[in-house]
């Protein structure tokens, strides 16, 4: 076999492996497959290959629409035939593509929605947007045995208006979209006004573009340092492999460092596994608003292409996405993923004050990216790898926000903030969970919370001044659930017991949070708090399962309370010395801006894996310097501090001939002499 068993699905492979789901159903079957993705290998599979064949195999969700039964398929590519099979009865796959469209074309057809509109003066039914949304499940008599969209609408003075600066405030259609049915318009009794002012962002809404920024250009003479084959992506001492998920997005997979020659694995599998968006405010368009923008739509059907100059600057190379089609095709994205180099700043420095030799290294980061557009929003994933072995994920949260309309000058109440003119937008959140299938120099691994303290009182701390790094090992699931604690700076050391480093400690690798790891505000007895229960702690350590993915579990669309993690950590395995995968939830609590409307300037949520005891020492003392900031042999560094046989700057002063002034405190008696010209 010459394509590595991780490489993702072709065309030709995603429309095999539909057509081999296809021949397990009768004649008159109506089926969808919104989900087709590699079946990855397991870990033991991968380790044999090359020497021992891999089967190439496909996973195939796929729902019959004439009775809504839904299945989830494995398929044996070389075979052409099914080798798993699995009812999911009640399960609800993600959103497809026309059942929103049918949900929009239902709703404009339904009598109760076009009086709901007219009695806000609204007639011209061309000029409204309607946006489907997950429907969640909330128990309600009519959530039961349906596949359900809710609708809410906007007013569009033309074509490229922006609709959320006019929300048609009150109205609701519910849309049952196995049948094409609108099952119930929920039509507040007292119609609230549409805002007219318009929020439009493009170039020609602009009164004046600034015209005062001179170009700023990349450039890399020689190329780019990193080589890309297929997906296998190489950079300095980083190896990776990387697939693009319908459901997940953007995945890396064997993430290793290359350490004297030998390559070191950190990361088995990553990916953003499930994330939700949960609404805080209670009008009839807002109150249900708890958007699973991974299980409902999926991030990678949502992927966008990426134009250079605009979404990535540099000397870029660019990956497509293949997708299914939903219909039994494939499709392809290009330019999904921008694969790049940054320049990060310094990496490290020092200026030795007795001898004046100044040694600095820049920090340069390789960047793997893509963009997904869910609905208003845009989420950017951004993973960097650094030279000195930290990893960083760096979510790019942009687009614009879901609003509300009230009388005008009304206060809109403590859940929202007024944004104009009868126009306000609702709090809410974005929180995220990434699944981290570690591999710190192996797979027996475990987990430490780490608190920063100060260390009790005495004979070990006689002055009151000993800060102690507290190690409490996470040593079962129940344990393993676990939040932030800015106070103690708080993080979780993952390392190999079986490894040690020089100075015999465990090599480790230390999940850190970043400064948004906040965690879901609804009560617990709501029901997003019950179904998004991951969103509920920011770290869950879990013992290896293969088919444990998915946080919310594997269709969280209309899903009840329970699943996924919650579910799973009642076993309360053992965690020590063994396979395990740590969950990290993240994400910001957006409190509306002014400064947020039209169009959100991009904010921001992640988290850094770095290397703990991983390296015996700085792993990029190594690095070449820059050609203006070595130290040449005749005994001076260029730059703007050293000069040559007149005068050298340490601190304050570094006079030539007579005196070397370290601070204030090295007199001219006893000189430091350089050579014999006085330094």
């Amino acid at each position: 076999m010459s394509t590595h068993p991780l490489e993702p699905l072709t065309e030709a492979e995603i429309t095999a492996a539909c057509a081999a789901v296809r021949d397990r159903y009768e004649e008159g079957a109506d089926l969808r497959y919104p989900v087709v993705g590699l079946h990855e290998p397991h870990k033991a599979a991968l380790a044999a290959w090359p020497g021992a064949a891999v089967a190439r195999e496909a996973d195939v969700t796929v729902i019959n629409r004439v009775d809504g039964q839904v299945h989830d398929a494995v398929v044996d590519l070389g075979r052409g035939s099914v080798v798993g099979w699995r009812h999911r009865p009640g399960a609800n796959p993600v959103l497809l593509f026309d059942e929103s469209l049918n949900a929009i074309v239902a709703t404009q057809s339904d009598p109760r929605w076009v009086e709901a509109l007219r009695r806000r003066g609204i007639t011209d039914l061309e000029k409204v947007q309607i946006d489907p949304w997950p429907a969640g499940n909330f128990g309600l008599a009519e959530e039961t045995g349906r596949r359900l969209m809710r609708c809410v609408c906007y007013l569009r003075h033309e074509p490229s208006d922006n609709g959320y600066a006019h929300p048609i405030e009150g109205v609701v259609s519910v849309v049952d979209v196995g049948t094409n049915e609108v099952i119930a318009v929920h039509d507040d009794p007292v119609p609230i006004p549409v805002p007219v002012e318009c929020a439009n962002y493009g170039v020609a809404d602009v009164p004046a573009v600034r015209d005062d920024l001179r170009p700023l250009e990349i450039s890399q003479p020689e190329g780019p340092s990193f080589e890309l084959e297929g997906h296998s992506l190489r950079w300095e001492r980083w190896s990776l492999r990387f697939s693009l998920h319908p459901v997940e997005g953007l995945v890396l997979h064997m993430v290793g460092y290359s350490d004297h020659g030998r390559t070191r694995s950190i990361l088995h599998r990553a990916s953003i596994a499930e994330m939700v968006v949960p609404y805080g405010a209670t009008g009839t368009n807002h109150w249900w608003k708890n958007a699973f923008d991974v299980g409902e739509w999926g991030l990678g059907r949502m992927i966008q292409p990426l134009a250079l100059g605009c979404d990535c600057l540099g000397e870029i190379r660019y990956v497509d996405a293949v997708f299914p089609d939903e219909n039994g095709g494939a499709r392809t994205v290009p330019n999904a993923v921008c694969i790049h180099e940054e320049d990060y700043g310094i990496l490290w420095k020092h200026v030795d004050l007795w001898t004046g030799t100044n040694e600095v290294r820049r920090s340069r980061r390789l960047v793997v990216s893509t963009i997904s557009t869910v609905g208003n929003y845009e989420y950017g994933f951004y993973w960097y790898f650094y030279l000195d072995g930290t990893i960083q994920l760096e979510v790019k949260l942009t687009g614009i926000m879901q609003t509300g309309a009230v009388p005008d000058g009304q206060h809109v109440g403590p859940s929202g903030t007024l944004l104009a003119p009868g126009l306000w937008a609702p709090n809410h959140q974005h929180l995220f969970c990434v699944r981290l299938d570690v591999d710190i120099d192996g797979d027996t691994n475990s987990v430490y919370e780490m608190d920063t303290v100060p260390a009790e009182p005495g004979a070990d701390n006689p002055h009151g001044n000993a800060i102690v790094a507290r190690a409490t090992l996470l040593e079962r699931e129940l344990q393993a659930q676990r939040n932030v604690d800015p106070a103690s700076a708080r993080t979780w050391k993952i390392v190999n017991p079986n490894v040690r480093n020089r100075v015999g400690a465990p090599v480790g690798y230390s999940l850190v949070p970043g400064p948004a790891s906040v965690r879901l505000l609804a009560r617990p007895d709501s029901s997003v708090a019950g179904r998004a229960a991951f969103a509920t702690r920011n770290v869950w350590v879990t013992a290896f399962d293969a088919d444990q993915r998915r946080p919310a579990g594997d269709h969280p669309n209309q899903s009840e309370a329970g699943g996924g993690l919650a579910e799973w950590t009642k076993a309360d395995r053992p965690l020590v010395d063994t396979d395990i995968v740590v969950w990290h939830s993240f994400g910001v609590s957006h409190v509306p801006r002014p400064e947020d409307w039209p169009v959100m300037p991009v904010e921001y949520a992640g988290f850094c894996l770095r290397p703990v005891g991983f390296f015996d020492a700085n792993p990029a003392l190594d690095l070449a310097p820059g050609k203006h900031c070595h130290a040449e042999a005749d005994g001076h560094a260029a730059g703007d501090a050293h000069a040559a046989g007149d005068a050298h700057a340490a601190g304050d002063a570094h006079a030539a001939g007579d005196a070397h002034a370290a601070g204030d405190a090295h007199a001219a008696g006893d000189a430091h002499a350089a050579g014999g010209d006085g330094h």
